[in-house]
């Protein structure tokens, strides 16, 4: 269903940098303006971890990353300022980082940089191992988190420290697919 009919049929509020985050759903989903507003509007029951993992997102992530809505969930992104020629798949967007996202039936960690470098990967695999806190549910660049007690903080703490704004442009431009190849 195009976009524009679904804005007819459905109200909502729409931030600039927003997106729906299911485009093949006739129900449009909520949009939220502000980080604090996504976590007040989430179950009462996921409130606190998101807060908490939030908060030690922006106490680790190095100096450059701003934090935003984008793609209808809680983003750290590479903005325009940094980054001018922004997203590949939409130039229009700030580059996208990570993710924080309250999902059915987990809360989402999305970390671009766990897609792009393997070393932090393999870092990451063998730290959240070592926690003996239970078997690790990850996908390419999610972390399903399904046990709220079981949010290893500090781990994501420190994974936040792992890449710099400049590092992490690096890899995206080195991971970008090359064109007319």
């Amino acid at each position: 269903m195009p976009f524009d009919l679904i804005k007819k049929i459905v109200k909502f509020r729409v931030k600039e940098n927003s997106r729906l985050t299911h485009k093949n759903s006739e129900k449009a989903s909520i949009y939220y303006s502000t980080p604090e507003e996504y976590i007040k509007l989430q179950p009462q029951e996921r409130q606190a971890a998101l807060a908490s993992l939030r908060q030690i997102i922006k106490s680790n992530l190095p100096i450059g990353f701003e934090e935003t809505i984008q793609y209808g969930m809680i983003g750290f992104v590479v903005p325009h300022t940094i980054y001018p020629q922004g997203y590949r798949v939409d130039p229009k967007e700030p580059l996208p980082f990570l993710g924080l996202a309250n999902q059915k039936g987990y809360i989402a960690l999305y970390h671009m940089g766990l897609y792009a470098d393997k070393p932090l990967m393999d870092w990451f695999v063998a730290s959240y191992e070592a926690l003996n806190i239970g078997k690790l549910d990850m996908g390419k660049s999610c972390i399903r988190f399904k046990k709220m007690e079981q949010i290893p903080y500090d781990l994501v703490g420190e994974l936040c420290t792992k890449i710099s704004v400049e590092s992490y442009v690096h890899l995206y431009e080195s991971n970008r697919p090359v064109r007319g190849k």
